[in-house]
């Protein structure tokens, strides 16, 4: 049987996992104003996200060893769902949370049996290529969901049920019917069903960069709104969280003819430097600079970063690539959650730009120890580090 259309299916299906995440982003606002809440409560629902993630990382990386691939990942489709529905039934911030902790759900299976089940259908001996699709499609995804609610609500005007929602509903249920269908190529193990995440000898480095690089894109996607809200420019948020992403995707082609240290070392310059950009954009009240620095944050954190650590962990670790995947986005997801939680308290505290700028100087801090850290242990002699 052809590759072809497996490989297509199964990435359409992350594409749709990670496509219901941001979704529902540009409505952050009318579901918090809804409640009457402020910054912290909106950054809270951002991050209830890894609230469900995260568990079904440390506890479940390992469950589609047991059971195989394809059940884990049609779940994380109807999750996905079953959380968009849950927001146009009872549209509140309570809703909101209980909807992206569903979601977060979703992402750990699809992201632990999606990345294995991609290896096993090309080949592990493109670990590489598998890493890119898995990547391509979850970046589009992730920006994709937030720009299609955007252009729906740019054209329909005001409303809690978008286009974007729709096709979801009607997509969702097929795609994971089809997921059931595809061809078994894994060998299920009798594993526990609780297996933790490993992390594969010499990958820390690659686990850090990624929560540095997603940090960022976390804030990109959950306070920035916020103050382009603030300053007039709401209707561009879906266009920023598809940037903040779509970017980094273009950018995938080239993180894959180098080598994963290249692409690491570039995104340990870019995440910053983006960052910067961003910050003077929204100092100044000029979109062109918010955007390009969108853009930059985009490559270096889905592009450079994303890639790279991908690929090691999974080469890294051919015989547990799932675990190894859950491993590499508990490093991820810490950086995803933990600071925009942060930057929301401060925020309310001290006003949103502030919170950003405090943001930017630790971030600034943080990457420059961490590269140095990084550049020197890479030059001591391989019998120093044993």
């Amino acid at each position: 049987m052809s590759k072809t259309l497996p490989v297509l299916m199964l990435a359409l299906g992350l594409f749709t996992v990670t496509f219901a995440v941001n979704l529902q982003a540009p409505l952050y606002e009318v579901y918090a104003a809804q409640s009457n809440v402020g910054a912290t409560a909106v950054t809270i629902a951002f991050a209830a996200y890894v609230g469900g993630l995260m568990p079904t990382l440390l506890l479940l990386g390992g469950l589609s060893d047991r059971i195989g691939r394809r059940s884990p990942f049609a779940l994380a489709i109807l999750l996905g769902v079953g959380a968009t529905a849950l927001l146009v039934i009872v549209p509140s911030w309570t809703s909101l949370v209980i909807a992206r902790l569903l979601l977060g759900v979703g992402t750990g299976l699809a992201a632990t049996a999606g990345t294995a089940y991609m290896t096993e259908i090309i080949g592990t001996d493109r670990s590489k290529k598998a890493a890119l699709i898995v990547t391509s499609a979850t970046s589009l995804g992730f920006g994709g969901g937030a720009l299609a609610t955007g252009i729906s609500l740019g054209v329909q005007g005001p409303t809690l049920i978008p286009a974007s929602y729709i096709a979801l509903f009607i997509a969702g249920p097929v795609l994971a019917m089809i997921a059931l269908k595809l061809p078994r190529v894994d060998h299920p193990k009798p594993v526990s069903l609780i297996r933790l995440p490993v992390f594969p000898k010499g990958t820390w480095i690659f686990g850090v960069a990624m929560a540095l690089a997603w940090s960022t894109t976390g804030m990109t996607i959950a306070v920035v709104p916020l103050e382009l809200q603030a300053n007039g420019f709401g209707g561009w948020t879906g266009l920023v969280i598809f940037l903040a992403i779509f970017v980094g995707f273009l950018c995938q082609p080239i993180a894959k003819r180098i080598t994963n240290t290249q692409a690491l070392a570039l995104g340990f310059v870019l995440i910053p430097l983006g960052f910067l950009v961003l910050l003077a954009g929204v100092w100044l009240k000029l979109l062109p600079l918010v955007l390009i620095g969108t853009c930059i944050t985009s490559a270096a954190s889905y592009g450079f970063t994303y890639l790279a650590s991908l690929a090691e962990v999974s080469e890294r670790a051919p015989d547990d690539r799932a675990r190894a995947t859950a491993g590499l986005f508990v490093f991820a997801y810490f950086g995803f959650s933990l600071p925009v939680i942060a930057t929301g308290a401060l925020a309310d505290m001290f006003g949103l730009l502030t919170a950003m700028e405090i943001f930017a100087v630790i971030q600034i801090l943080i990457t420059a120890l961490i590269f140095i850290v990084w550049k020197r242990c890479s030059h001591l002699p391989k019998a120093a580090l044993h």
